[in-house]
């Protein structure tokens, strides 16, 4: 109701009431956790509406069997359409070709009628652990919209009610022929999923979601971007002791796990109505802002290229000198070593020019010599 993606797993082995916890039965105290949150989800919605919000609710479900979706709220049974989860341009993930229906969470019988017709078209066999096996992962999704007109807010959310498939040993099912495919394809997406988990708890870079159909579809709530809850369910039974400790095993390691704050799916309905026109004006007017920011930046350095040039052109040599021994800047220190070594040059060129060779010098005193010398 506030813009968050909440996923809800229902997980355990074969036979521990997965099912009902979460379809149940009747329309007492034996319902389960759709109908009983689709109820939650009515109330807040009639308190929501008399505070300015207007909500549209649509409701799908479907199922992964064998790594393949499958739509459950088809209208034939046994029609085969490709369903594929892909992601649109804003980074939403959806299913494609699934049935979307309208849903009003105040409706008991309404959601009590979806429920229904999923149920009949889920895929279960009877197996020697569980007469009606589920085997297959349901997905109950729904997808919310609202606005409010007065504060110009929309927001979306998704409630992900997932009712996973029961492990399972073969060599306690016998199960055989297509029931054997199908509990290996369960228990390699149960690995998947304990490998996402595990990646998560980890904190490590690379977490496995594209191993399984499950895990891609619900990497928004296992990334971080949602809310996500596990409720593990145990079979009471002492020949499932094993699979109970498996499972709770499982439990304590996503105990573990931190997916991080939630993020709100909340925008600007003005925005929204007025897209083109607005985004366009938005960038017109930021490439203004980039062009006079650019403008002024370049005014800004030419002004200050021409003061260091004025001022390196009227400060004399003795200043450039004295800059440069207090440690200023590199021109300066280049000006003064350059007048330095013409300087040095010209005082020798005068020093060459002003003093005798040493050859000249040798001669005048020979000849000194010879003229104070007595003639014998």
């Amino acid at each position: 109701m506030d813009g968050y993606n909440v996923c809800l797993f229902s997980y355990g082995q074969t036979g521990s009431g997965k099912t009902h916890t979460m379809q149940g039965s009747g329309v007492g105290q034996m319902r389960g956790i759709i109908p009983r949150s689709i109820e939650q989800i009515g109330r807040d919605k009639t308190r929501l509406e008399r505070d300015g919000w207007s909500y549209e609710m649509n409701v799908s479900y479907l199922e992964i069997y064998n790594e393949s979706i499958r739509d459950l709220l088809r209208d034939d049974r046994y029609e085969e359409i490709k369903h594929e989860v892909k992601v649109d341009k804003d980074g939403k993930r959806f299913v494609s070709n699934m049935t979307m229906k309208p849903l009003d969470p105040n409706d008991d019988d309404a959601v009590e009628s979806i429920i229904r017709q999923a149920a009949k078209c889920r895929s279960v066999a009877s197996t020697g652990m569980n007469a009606v096996s589920s085997r297959s992962h349901a997905v109950f999704t729904l997808h919310l919209s609202a606005v409010h007109p007065d504060d110009g807010k929309s927001i979306q959310g998704q409630l992900n009610l997932v009712d996973l498939a029961g492990s399972e040993r073969i060599e306690r099912s016998g199960a055989s022929g297509d029931r054997a495919k199908e509990a290996m394809a369960i228990n390699k997406s149960l690995s998947a999923l304990t490998d996402v988990f595990a990646a998560i708890g980890r904190k490590g870079g690379h977490v496995p979601y594209r191993n399984s159909k499950l895990t891609y579809l619900l990497q928004p709530c296992l990334s971080g971007d949602g809310k996500t809850l596990m409720l593990v369910n145990l079979s009471p039974t002492e020949e499932s002791s094993q699979e109970s400790l498996c499972s709770l095993r499982f439990a304590a390691q996503v105990n573990k796990c931190e997916l991080g704050k939630a993020k709100r799916s909340i925008g600007d309905l003005s925005a929204a109505d007025d897209d083109g026109s607005k985004t366009t004006g938005s960038s017109a007017r930021s490439v203004n802002r980039e062009d006079s920011c650019t403008s002024t930046s370049l005014s800004s350095q030419s002004s200050s290229v021409g003061r260091s040039r004025s001022s390196r052109l009227q400060k004399p040599a003795g200043s450039l000198r004295r800059t440069a021994s207090r440690g200023g800047s590199p021109t300066g220190e280049s000006v003064r070593s350059l007048g330095s070594s013409r300087s040095a040059s010209s005082r020798s060129l005068r020093s060459t020019k002003s003093s005798p060779s040493l050859s000249t010098r040798s001669k005048v005193v020979n000849s000194r010599a010879r003229l104070s010398s007595p003639r014998t």
